[in-house]
Order: structure tokens, then C-alpha cells, then sequence
């Protein structure tokens, strides 16, 4: 525990929302000499509501599509006046995935010193709930509504932003989750001494967006990786992708799925299906 956070409370995320627990802990691990670059989303207008902030550091908010640019800036301009500190991007989902990708993938094409953060709430919650790329296959939301003619609901599998980033051979490349606490801490102590454009991607629980009970968000994201639908890896420079956590035994998706009424239309046939996918995807990881 940090003598003084410098993430404040009394914003107006949701009850039950996990990036507020997220920016907290990374900003504690980054300190005091940190600037941020904000996009616009939930966490954006949840806690800089005029005439308050619960910002501690030097922040700035910017459009959906251009914090990696913003950051990118500012990093080119603090190396020509000789100006050290840590830069850092809060994007959530469809800021990164969809609107900002051209910036982010130039911010990384380009050797860019700012660790880029990247909160996946799997949706665009501030606006509507509204089907993002990281939008999972099978998920309701208010674009992918299920019916008669979709019983489904998203029909796109996930996209692998983690991975199009390591593809770019950024200088270091990690998923998330804050409810394996030591494995989260590692990687963004690490993420904080590597040198050159870094990528986190970290899942978190929206309860509105998901319909979830919100004290149930830590165990669902827990969940998401002991099913093995979030898996938990890092990568440096383009190498080899190395698993940091795997379940001795892992739960059925199923699991997951129950916790969260975004799913609950999902027939037994499409949750096997899903269940394959999984499967599919650590047979091919497997060391």
C-alpha cells in the first residue's frame, strides 16, 4: 500500500467497475514523474468532472482516435528539451482496437518510449454498450442484439490486439489481470524499465455492459483466465510468446458464461463450439 495514491476516489465510475482499481495500482507503480493521455471514454468522463479530478499526475484527455499520437508527441518533445519521465496511454477497447489502431500501430512503427494501456471492457460502454472490435464472439450488446434472426448475438471473433501489436515487435508486449495480482505487478514493474513502446492489455468487468452483479467483478475476471478465455502471456521484441500462468485444471467457459447475463441466449451447441475454440487456441500454445 502506497502512503499516497495518486489515483483519487470519489470519481463516478460505476460501482463495481475494475479500471479505477487498475489505473490506481499502475500509476502507484509508476510514481509521481508520470504524465497520462486519456482518450475519451468511461474513464475519461467519469473522473474529470468539472470542477473536480481524480487525477494526481499531469493528464490530459484527447479524442478516441489519437492518444497514441498525443503520447507520441509528447515523448518527442520531453527528449528534445532534455525532459525525463514516464508516459502513459489509458485507452479502453475501442479507442485501441477500432478507432485508435492506425495511431497506436504508428506510435509502436515509430520506436515511441510510452507504455500504452489498453482497459478491455469488451464493448463501448460510454455510449451505449455498443459492439466493439474487442467484442467477444457470441456477447449481446445493443448492436449485436439477439433475436429470431441472430440467436447469437456477435458474430465477429475477438480481435487479437495484443498480438497485432507483438507483431510490430513492440519492445514489450502483456496481458493482464488484476485478479492475479502478482502476475500483474510483474509485468508492469517490467512494462515501467523496458525501454521503447510498450503494450498492456487488461481485462476488465463492466457490470452494466456485461450484466453482471457488480461485487462479482474480480471473480469473473478471475474466471476468464482459469477457463482459459483470457490467457495470460508477455512477449519482448517480436520473440516468442511466453505463457506466465496456466491452470493446473481448467474450468469450463460455461463457468464464466453464467456469471454474466450477455450470454445467457447462448445455446449448449454454440458454448461446445466456443469451448473448442479455447481449447484449439492452448493446444497450439502448449509448451
Amino acid at each position: 500500500m502506497k502512503d499516497e495514491w495518486l489515483f483519487a476516489p470519489g470519481h463516478g465510475m460505476c460501482a463495481g467497475c475494475v479500471v479505477p482499481a487498475l489505473v490506481k495500482h499502475i500509476l502507484a507503480i509508476a510514481g509521481k514523474n508520470t504524465f497520462v493521455v486519456n482518450s475519451t471514454g468511461c474513464l475519461e468522463v467519469a473522473t474529470t468532472e468539472y470542477p473536480r479530478t481524480s487525477w494526481k499526475v499531469p493528464w490530459v484527455h484527447v479524442a478516441f482516435e489519437n492518444s497514441a499520437a498525443v503520447a507520441s508527441g509528447i515523448e518527442a518533445a520531453m527528449k528534445k528539451f532534455g525532459e525525463e519521465g514516464n508516459i502513459i496511454c489509458f485507452a479502453g477497447d475501442g479507442g485501441t482496437a477500432d478507432i485508435g489502431m492506425q495511431a497506436l500501430s504508428g506510435m509502436v512503427e515509430r520506436g515511441h518510449d510510452v507504455l500504452y494501456v489498453m482497459y478491455d471492457n469488451e464493448a463501448y460502454m460510454n455510449t451505449g454498450i455498443q459492439r466493439s472490435g474487442a467484442t467477444p464472439y457470441g456477447a449481446w450488446t445493443t448492436t449485436s442484439e439477439v433475436g429470431k434472426a441472430n440467436p447469437i448475438g456477435n458474430l465477429r471473433p475477438k480481435k487479437p490486439v495484443a498480438d497485432i501489436i507483438a507483431a510490430h515487435k513492440a519492445a514489450y508486449v502483456a496481458t493482464v489481470n488484476l485478479a492475479f495480482f502478482q502476475d500483474f505487478k510483474k509485468k508492469v514493474e517490467k512494462a515501467m524499465k523496458v525501454k521503447g513502446p510498450r503494450f498492456l492489455h487488461a481485462i476488465v468487468t463492466c457490470p452494466t455492459g456485461w450484466r453482471a452483479d457488480p461485487s462479482k467483478g474480480i471473480e469473473i475476471m478471475r474466471l476468464a483466465t482459469e477457463t482459459g478465455i483470457f490467457p495470460l502471456w508477455e512477449n519482448e521484441n517480436g520473440g516468442k510468446k511466453r505463457i506466465t500462468y496456466r491452470p493446473k485444471k481448467f474450468k469450463p467457459v460455461k463457468e464464466y458464461f453464467k456469471l454474466q447475463s450477455r450470454f445467457r441466449h447462448l445455446s449448449d451447441d454454440i458454448i461446445e463450439k466456443i469451448q473448442e475454440d479455447v481449447d484449439r487456441w492452448w493446444k497450439e500454445h502448449s509448451e
